[in-house]
């Protein structure tokens, strides 16, 4: 214990103490330091030991009454909390004399969990769900959703995340995380929403209210490598394009392409909303056919529109057979956007159009002389090769679902095909390296577009997982 002194003044003497009678500087108490200690305790009624409630699920500090607030250790703020703790303050005693003493303060860290992560360990207990649909029996789009929602980690925030048949539900503590969620969505891919809420208590005495909000979504029932038949009014605002297209990728946009002249096409969500069209086929209606013959046409121009023309795409016209009428003579003709990867002998997957029954608004009014008798989606690969050499892999949403069946297996790795055929599409996803299968050869038998580590490097940002695990680190731009 020592005396606070004040500025410095004139000289002055020395007093005696009046307990002991040492000679001291004068001071209000009129006592020396060691008869103050034996009178007084300055740090009396100040806890010696106090305990700090701290969360270990979010890593928050309890300030009372009721709030959690984040503190780093050694940091000012958790100085300021441990000080309030202290409930005693250090006051003026004996005639108004400042003393100062030094003692200890014991803090105990005590585990208590806050009511926010009490709900989120409830899993019944939210604010708002985010409630993303797509009318379609396969799930491209959703694969390719997840990527980007990870990429950007727009599932922090999320309490559960729940697989249903046609889409997934996001559930949230607060209405706000859920708008942030709905914003990025309509960002991200074409889609329209709707705005609900229900409610739940109400206080008269403080008027306030309880609600549980929902924000539906509705993603464009098209999905890449679907055959559609446009409008009339809308094929001719995109260019004059032909009304039957193929859609190549679904991103913030529809992409289109017409494979009888390359012309593309893009095609938003309120575009496509005003001007609605659906899928012609189902995927499990896709044919194998093998090419007969193949003549690459020279003048691009040829029956084109206004619009755009790809770059990245071969118009030729092609002969092809179906797999399963060998045993007949029956050849199908087409034009395809296709002739960059196809030669006579390989295999490609198309839809049939000269015999099945189509049963769309737009179609049944075209003349029939207008339609092809095969569209040709994309060439077919060994499947079981490219899935042993495929030394890359992605990461995956934390969700409540039910085991992957066959048809979902099958879904899954279209998807990670269309990653490694489409440069544009594997730019919105972060890829990790699968240590588990070793760096082969760039090329195989058949020539497939089979994407390495290395060649991804110029276009992708590539992790080395050596674990294999979800540890991996994503290199940015």
């Amino acid at each position: 214990m020592e005396y606070m002194t004040g500025p410095a003044t004139s000289s002055q003497g020395n007093i005696l103490c009046c307990q002991c009678g040492v000679p001291v500087p004068p001071n209000p108490a009129n006592m020396c330091v060691a008869c103050l200690r034996t009178q007084v305790d300055i740090s009396e009624g100040i806890p010696k030991q106090v305990s700090v409630h701290f969360c270990k699920q979010c890593e928050r500090y309890l300030q009372p009454p009721g709030t959690w607030i984040q503190c780093a250790l050694e940091s000012r703020e958790l100085l300021t909390l441990c000080l309030k703790k202290l409930k005693a303050s250090l006051s003026k005693v004996m005639n108004g004399a400042i003393l100062q003493q030094v003692f200890v303060v014991d803090y105990v860290v005590q585990a208590q969990m806050c009511d926010d992560c009490h709900r989120v360990e409830a899993k019944d207990f939210w604010k708002a769900v985010v409630q993303v649909r797509q009318k379609v029996l396969h799930k491209k789009t959703f694969y390719y959703l997840e990527q980007i929602i990870l990429k950007h980690r727009l599932h922090q925030n999320t309490l559960r995340v729940k697989e249903i048949h046609d889409g997934l539900d996001f559930y949230y503590v607060s209405k706000q995380h859920a708008q942030k969620m709905l914003d990025f969505l309509q960002c991200t891919v074409p889609c329209r929403s709707k705005t609900s809420q229900r409610l739940i208590s109400h206080d008269i005495h403080s008027n306030s209210y309880n609600y549980k909000s929902t924000f539906s979504v509705e993603i464009v029932p098209i999905c890449k490598d679907n055959v559609v038949c446009l409008s009339p009014k809308l094929a001719q605002s995109l260019g004059n394009m032909s009304q039957i297209c193929v859609c190549v990728r679904v991103t913030s946009a529809i992409h289109l392409i017409d494979p009888n002249t390359l012309q593309i096409a893009e095609v938003d969500g309120n575009t496509y909303w005003r001007h609605p069209f659906h899928s012609l086929f189902h995927p499990k209606q896709l044919e194998e056919f093998i090419v007969m013959d193949i003549d690459i046409v020279k003048d691009r121009k040829q029956g084109a529109g206004a619009g755009v023309r790809s770059n990245k795409h071969t118009l030729a016209e092609v002969w092809v057979q179906k797999t399963s009428e060998m045993n007949t003579n029956q050849q199908y003709h087409c034009r395809t956007h296709l002739g960059h990867l196809l030669n006579p002998g390989d295999l490609v997957q198309g839809f049939d159009l000269a015999n099945c029954n189509l049963n769309d608004e737009f179609i049944n009014k075209m003349n029939a002389h207008h339609l092809p008798d095969v569209v040709l989606i994309k060439k077919s690969y060994d499947r079981s090769r490219r899935q042993r050499r495929r030394n890359w892999k992605l990461k995956e949403l934390e969700r409540e679902r039910e085991d992957m069946d066959t048809d979902d297996e099958r879904q899954y790795q279209d998807f990670l095909e269309d990653l490694e055929e489409d440069e544009v599409l594997r730019k919105n996803v972060n890829i990790y390296k699968n240590a588990n299968v070793p760096v082969e050869s760039d090329t195989d038998e058949e020539g497939a577009p089979r994407i390495s580590l290395a060649e991804m490097l110029e276009d992708l940002h590539i992790s080395h997982d050596a674990t294999g695990g979800e540890g991996a680190e994503m290199l940015t731009e």
